[in-house]
């Protein structure tokens, strides 16, 4: 069940499309969504899409033809921060939380001990449901994150299972200090940038740190993200979720590929993280779950930051993986449009990934996207907790 999904023996004709997102502004009308209307689409054999423009244009000589009579049709959603493979649940946290306990993140210890204790084959099942119900709501490309392990032999066996499910697999070993490691956190650094980093070297493409109150400091974090630039791996990280600190100014001064939570910002730190060309990720389903006050999407937007959104899916601070439903939150809670939530949950999350495969539904791109039950994009945001999705295509070929 990865994102890459086998190529598919034959050519598709997608016709009878109302109206096609591209997020391609040289497509459609131009906008960052590169809008096209009445429009067709054509998958080659190799899983990429071959063309898009007027339905009325739409070459001939393809393998298969179907006709999606006028639905939308959007380019497959992103979701570029997941924490998907974990045991247990922590619906008694959530329930505490909604009666007023704040979060602090010592809940994380409850995921980690169950997820020591699971086997293999009940972390990859949970995943793989857990995948099963984004690929029902239009995701097409995930990240996934360790850091329920916290120790050499469970974060190796985390980076395992979540490598099968994506190329974009982060080493989280940063998460927090395990409690056995509280009297020596020097001790749990070392352990993270040296023999557990080596463990999970081949399963990684990505190395993040948690930089925030109750997890690592600035002197930390800048000692997990030079380990691993000497690895040769991409750099992320979770900032300024809890409360105001350094992780801003350290995601700018490593340009990391993207800053993810944003939550409290200085405009010094939207600055910062502009000029060094840093993706802010925001995750709203994390406040929603918790409570709290939402990152402001508009200062970001309106400072030039390319913003990405995505579930953060996790047991603990948002059992989300739905990314409509972060769409809509994004609209509705953070003053972004419907169209420029559309483009974060596309375009820019495969920005914080540093690709241009995916995100997007033009020439030369994987054929990934999601045919919505609606006429237009608009009907996302605009019913919320609907089932909109129909079809789900990755690579040219339908999984849902």
């Amino acid at each position: 069940m990865s994102d890459e999904a086998a190529s598919p023996a034959r050519s598709t004709l997608i016709t009878g499309i109302g109206e096609l997102v591209t997020c391609d502004s040289s497509q459609g009308d131009g906008s960052p969504l590169g809008v096209l209307h009445d429009a067709a689409l054509v998958t080659d054999v190799d899983g990429s899409v071959a063309w898009v423009g007027s339905a009325a244009d739409a070459p001939g000589g393809t393998d298969d033809r179907v006709d999606v009579e006028g639905r939308a049709v959007v380019p497959g959603f992103v979701d570029s921060h997941t924490h998907l493979v974990f045991a247990g649940e922590r619906s008694a946290e959530f329930a505490a939380r909604m009666a007023g306990e704040p979060y602090t993140g010592g809940g994380i210890a409850i995921t980690v001990a169950a997820t020591r204790a699971a086997s293999d084959d009940e972390l990859r099942a949970g995943a793989e449901r857990r995948l099963a119900e984004m690929r029902a709501s239009g995701t097409t490309t995930i990240e996934t994150k360790s850091g329920y392990g916290l120790e050499v032999e469970t974060e190796t066996r985390l980076m395992r299972i979540g490598r099968a499910l994506t190329r974009d697999n982060t080493f989280l070993g940063a998460h927090v200090v395990p409690p056995e490691y509280a009297n020596d956190r020097a001790a749990y650094v070392e352990l993270v940038c040296g023999p557990m980093l080596d463990a999970c070297r081949k399963y990684m493409r990505w190395i993040d740190v948690f930089c925030d109150r109750g997890a690592f400091t600035a002197d930390e974090t800048r000692a997990v993200l030079r380990a691993g630039a000497e690895a040769g791996v991409l750099l992320r990280m979770h900032g300024n979720q809890l409360e105001h600190g350094p992780g801003a100014q350290i995601a700018a001064e490593f340009a990391v590929s993207s800053l993810d939570h944003c939550t409290h910002l200085t405009a010094d730190d939207i600055t910062g993280l502009r000029d060094a060309g840093v993706v802010a990720t925001l995750l709203p389903a994390a406040e929603f779950s918790t409570r709290s006050a939402y990152p402001d999407a508009r200062a970001l937007l309106d400072a030039g930051v390319t913003v990405a959104l995505a579930t953060d899916c996790n047991p603990g601070s948002a059992y989300v993986t739905s990314m409509p439903f972060v769409i809509a939150l994004a609209v509705r809670e953070m003053r972004m449009t419907p169209a420029e939530a559309l483009f974060a949950a596309t375009r820019g999350s495969a920005l914080s990934l540093e690709r241009d495969d995916i995100g997007r539904l033009s020439p030369g791109a994987s054929a990934d996207f999601a045919v919505l039950d609606a006429p237009s994009h608009l009907h996302i945001a605009y019913r919320p907790g609907s089932q909109l999705v129909a079809q789900t295509w990755i690579a040219g070929r339908q999984v849902v």
